[in-house]
């Protein structure tokens, strides 16, 4: 499987970092998921992990740190 994974470094680091502050606000992943939609995003579970992806386009971002989908 090819990751197409945003070229800029510090895009995508923006991006998890939105991501996990989300996560640390929210109450259920149902309701971190539906959060994320609202800024363009999703999460995807992968072999590789959970990646967030851009929304409708299903453009991966990139992957969660392991630490953060416990």
């Amino acid at each position: 499987m090819s990751v197409m994974f945003h070229k800029d470094p510090f895009i995508t680091a923006q991006v998890i970092d939105l991501v996990l502050k989300e996560r640390a606000s929210c109450l259920s992943n149902r309701e971190w998921k539906h959060r994320l939609a609202g800024y363009g995003y999703a999460i995807k579970d992968t072999d590789q992990g959970q990646v967030v992806e851009t929304l409708p386009h299903h453009v991966e971002v990139g992957v969660l740190p392991e630490e953060a989908t416990a």
